[in-house]
């Protein structure tokens, strides 16, 4: 493991009837304002290594593997909501006053639920390539639709599952990075040994299964009912970001969420995959810093 990430400590911390792996932003003064990082599907707090490390001057912060990715173990249900709901309980213990939540994929749209259920506990809100509903049918969308189907997803991902490692590993750094050559090589060790970790879970599948029915659950819900009503709530500074080479979110989908947000600024990186916060985290650490210098009452 690149020496970097091991520099974020780690601890437990039992909530929701789990005890969340949780790792703290090395190196960040006990004054600065409090941050959130949250990881979308399939992913883990590791996802936020490098920007956390740029970041590390202008706010404290933790990183949570949610229930049933990383190292914290199912329990219950892996969906939008119920992120959500782990998310307030987190903060509720760990902090005394609003935080700055990044939020990438999945663990965007949990993010956008938990600024409109609980505004009081967010200062801001930083969404890479957020899952919100998309009207346009796509490649994506058909993927989250087979997986989330009773019989079909199991064996979507045990007929993946079976591949060679190398090729799912190449599948994966193609569908998530906008141009996977041009990682870092520490990057790129990373998300591999992360890859490997995941095979030895017992609750990936089940946890992916979740989260992919919750995903295509928000985008049927009635639209007063929708993550676009949420999002039309959250009143806090948000930051947009959205990549454009994005396979799994369509980023043309960006000007309906710069309109929806009340308070709202974009960031578009034509270069970017799915998880700029790894491919380009001094642009969105650049990016995050003009948001709250641009709003001081939200720190």
């Amino acid at each position: 493991m690149p020496p970097e990430l091991k520099r974020w400590p780690e601890r437990r911390v039992p909530v929701a009837g789990v005890d969340l792996l949780v790792r703290d932003l090395p190196g960040a003064a006990p004054e600065l304002p409090p941050a959130l990082f949250v990881h979308g599907l399939g992913g883990s707090s590791l996802n936020w290594t490098a920007l956390g490390l740029m970041l590390n001057d202008t706010i404290r912060g933790i990183a949570p593997d949610l229930p049933g990715f990383g190292r914290t173990p199912l329990s219950g249900a892996a969906g939008i909501s119920e992120q959500a709901a782990v998310l307030v309980e987190l903060l509720e213990r760990e902090y005394d006053q609003p935080v700055h939540v990044f939020g990438n994929s999945m663990g965007g749209a949990s993010s956008v639920a938990l600024a409109a259920l609980r505004p009081d506990l967010v200062a801001s809100l930083t969404l890479v390539s957020p899952a919100l509903p998309h009207p346009r049918v796509s490649a994506s969308a058909l993927w989250f639709t087979a997986l989330a189907t009773p019989r079909l997803g199991p064996a979507v991902l045990e007929r993946s599952a079976r591949l060679p490692f190398e090729r799912r590993f190449q599948a994966s750094l193609a569908m998530v990075f906008g141009d996977p050559r041009s990682l870092a090589p520490e990057v790129r060790a990373a998300y591999e040994a992360e890859l490997h970790r995941r095979d030895t879970d017992p609750w990936g599948r089940q946890a992916t299964l979740d989260g992919a029915r919750s995903i295509l659950r928000s985008s049927l819900a009635r639209p007063r009912r929708s993550l676009w009503a949420d999002a039309a709530k959250v009143e806090c500074p948000v930051l947009l970001i959205y990549g454009g080479r994005d396979r799994l979110v369509d980023a043309r989908i960006r000007t309906k969420a710069q309109r929806t947000f009340p308070n709202a600024r974009l960031l578009y990186l034509p270069q970017s995959g799915h998880v700029a916060q790894m491919e380009h985290p001094a642009e969105v650490a650049r990016a995050f810093r003009q948001l709250i210098e641009s709003n001081p009452t939200s720190d």
